[in-house]
C-alpha cells in the first residue's frame, strides 16, 4: 500500500479498510482480517494497525466478538457513507470553493464540467 504524507497512516488505511467494506469484500457481521493479519496485508507495524481498528470500532464501523476477532459492525456501509459525506461537504467542497474563487470559475463552469465527466 502507497501512503501519502498529508494524512495519518492509520487513518488512511481505516479509508482502505472502508473502501474494501463498501466494495462487499468484507460483509455486515463477517469476521474481518485480524489486527496481525491485516499489518502483514497493508505492510505495516501491528500497533499502527490496531490504531486503525481502534478508530474504526470508535465510528461503530466494525465490533470486536471476545476471543472471536473483529467483525463489519451491522449498518457499516451507511456509517461509512455518511461519514464520507460529511467529511465531502465540510472538508472538500469549501477547499473547491476557494480554488474556483481563485481561478475564477463559475459555478455553472463546474456544472458544465462535472456533465462532461458523467456523460463520458
Amino acid at each position: 500500500m502507497d501512503f501519502k504524507d498529508n494524512k495519518a497512516i492509520y487513518l488512511q488505511i481505516a479509508d482502505y479498510l472502508c473502501d474494501e467494506i463498501l466494495q462487499g469484500k468484507y460483509l455486515e457481521e463477517e469476521r474481518i482480517p485480524s489486527v496481525r493479519e491485516y499489518a502483514s496485508i497493508v505492510e505495516v507495524n501491528v500497533n499502527t494497525c490496531m490504531r486503525t481498528y481502534d478508530w474504526l470500532q470508535n465510528q461503530d464501523i466494525i465490533f470486536t466478538k471476545r476471543g472471536l476477532g473483529y467483525f463489519v459492525e451491522k449498518g457499516a456501509k451507511d456509517a461509512i457513507l455518511a461519514m464520507r459525506k460529511k467529511d465531502f461537504f465540510e472538508d472538500f467542497i469549501p477547499e473547491l470553493s476557494r480554488k474556483m474563487q481563485t481561478l475564477s470559475i463559475s459555478p455553472e463552469e463546474l456544472v458544465e464540467e462535472l456533465k462532461k465527466i458523467h456523460n463520458s
